[in-house]
């Protein structure tokens, strides 16, 4: 019998707490308690090699606190994240460490923040080649221009853009600039968090393309963030709904686009724009996102769930399989919806 391949990423009850009071003295003379804000809240999933996973959600659900986690910017106050089966923690030998690290890589969200403008492409380009040494020697001038040419015409620019700064190129121009910065260690791993939410339209079909096209000829995983579903369905394999920290359906996505399950996500895409003109019915949904600093008890959602009843404001629902889709709601597991 042949053993399922180990996942390239797996995140176990990852949890991640801020702190949010105010300074010592006003809480002394308010007399205030202290105020922690649970960002992330004991979420689990893994990730296959090649694969696609995208979490989706509202701003403030926690996705971009994730992602954070996952390549070592956080450290989570509960919960471990491995990849290709070693923990990715603080306390992993520097060597090791410094080796993972270089395995796994992140585009951020705002392609305008990101790149340093002070600096030409050359040099953001070719900080992570001279940071892990992957350029050295007498001719590594040289051996660094032309590395970064092949970067850059891997992500459709040219290598002469090289001698260029930030401030020459578009919006989009510049997120290919971050996905050949994110390749130079040549990554198993990417972690996009919303790459294209900065971009039009148009520009964000050209730059999935890209890496739609770099996933299939590297053989890369993604982990991918998001609040557009209309891009989710274009790049994910399977996809996480979350909700306030926590993780309220993780489904493949054929699955949970054809047959949604949580109430949060039949809202989600009953907010894509019906182009079709249908007719099928939907669900509105009222009400905002709570706030974080006071959740409501039991289900987070059941303020603006029509399903919910007396357990759903008492009880937190757990991630369990229903019918092959990992969900976390009372009423699907109950039969009443």
């Amino acid at each position: 019998m042949i053993q399922p391949a180990t996942p390239l990423v797996q995140v176990r009850d990852l949890a991640k707490t801020f702190d949010v009071s105010a300074p010592w003295l006003n809480r002394v003379i308010e007399r205030k308690p202290k105020q922690m804000v649970h960002a992330v809240d004991g979420v689990s999933f893994s990730i296959e090699r090649g694969k696609t996973l995208a979490l989706v959600g509202e701003s403030g659900c926690g996705k971009s606190t994730v992602a954070r986690l996952l390549v070592g910017l956080y450290q989570p106050t509960r919960g471990d994240v491995r990849f290709d089966g070693q923990p990715t923690d603080a306390a992993q030998p520097a060597a090791g460490l410094r080796t993972l690290r270089r395995r796994m890589q992140m585009i951020f969200q705002d392609p305008y923040a990101s790149l340093n403008p002070r600096w030409k492409v050359l040099d953001i380009v070719g900080e992570p080649l001279r940071e892990h040494g992957l350029i050295h020697g007498a001719q590594s001038a040289d051996a660094l221009r032309n590395r970064v040419g092949e970067l850059l015409l891997s992500v459709g620019l040219a290598a002469a853009d090289s001698e260029k700064f930030p401030h020459q190129f578009s919006g989009g121009q510049r997120q290919r600039i971050s996905i050949a910065r994110a390749l130079a260690t040549e990554p198993e791993f990417l972690i996009c968090d919303e790459p294209t939410s900065a971009l039009d339209v148009s520009v964000q079909a050209q730059v999935l393309n890209i890496m739609k096209d770099l996933q299939r000829t590297r053989g890369l995983t993604y982990l991918f963030i998001s609040h557009n579903l209309a891009v989710v369905r274009h790049v994910a394999d399977q996809v996480g709904v979350m909700y306030l920290g926590r993780l309220v359906e993780l489904a493949d996505k054929a699955e949970l686009f054809g047959h949604p399950r949580h109430p949060y996500t039949r809202m989600l895409l009953d907010a894509i724009p019906d182009i079709r003109m249908s007719g099928r019915a939907r669900t509105p949904v009222q009400g905002e996102v709570p706030n974080p600093l006071n959740p409501p008890a039991g289900c987070a959602f059941h303020p603006r769930c029509p399903h919910a009843n007396a357990r759903c404001s008492a009880e937190r629902p757990a991630l369990t399989v229903f019918q092959g889709v990992q969900v976390a709601c009372h009423a699907v597991q109950e039969g009443r919806i």
